[in-house]
């Protein structure tokens, strides 16, 4: 990953080993180095949809450099902390505010139209939920294990009404050419598991 990181400041591995401990925290099971790195894959393979794909690509680096799976403020908190990294390694100020408005954008996925950053942006955080079924049940077992500490009770109806939001976006993918297939695959693994937190047949 280091090298990942390299390609956009040579050399340098202090901030970039930085957020490489920060993806490596241990109570961490899903906002790892592995979703960093698929993130920036599909950021990679869809560069020529965005604007400033490597204010693209930092946002991915920072969008979950802070993560406690309890706490509400976590992508404000990779926002500034996204703010003050980069102005110390010399990114222009302009940049370092799009980074900053993107991370805080992966809050809620909400993309104003014409925002071909965020787009892509969204659409790499959101590429999880169009994998096929074994994958997609190995992130839905490592977002449990995050909230071990909630019981079924409590985490079960919660996830499904936070996986109903996604259902009932009006789009889920914005930037994406395959986003028709994206979107049917997203949605058909969001619903098998809202039956199976309810219990539904």
């Amino acid at each position: 990953m280091i090298e990942q990181w390299q390609r956009l400041f040579p050399g340098e591995d202090a901030v970039g080993g930085e957020l490489i401990e920060r993806y490596s925290e241990p109570h961490r099971r899903y906002h790892t180095l592995e979703h960093l790195a698929a993130m920036l894959r599909v950021v990679d393979e869809h560069a020529d949809l965005a604007d400033d794909a490597d204010a693209v690509r930092l946002a991915v680096w920072f969008h979950d450099a802070v993560y406690s799976p309890f706490a509400t403020d976590n992508e404000e908190q990779s926002a500034q902390l996204a703010r003050g990294r980069l102005g110390t390694l010399g990114v222009p100020a302009g940049r370092v505010e799009e980074v900053v408005r993107l991370v805080r954008l992966t809050a809620g996925h909400a993309v104003a139209g014409g925002d071909r950053n965020g787009a892509l942006l969204a659409d790499a955080d959101l590429a999880v939920l169009a994998v096929d079924a074994a994958a997609y049940e190995r992130y839905t077992v490592a977002v449990r294990a995050e909230y071990a500490a909630v019981p079924d009770e409590v985490f079960r109806p919660g996830r499904a009404a936070i996986l109903q939001k996604l259902l009932d976006l009006p789009a889920l993918f914005r930037a994406v050419p395959a986003r028709a297939e994206w979107t049917a695959r997203a949605h058909e693994n969001l619903r098998r598991e809202i039956r199976t937190l309810l219990g539904a047949p």
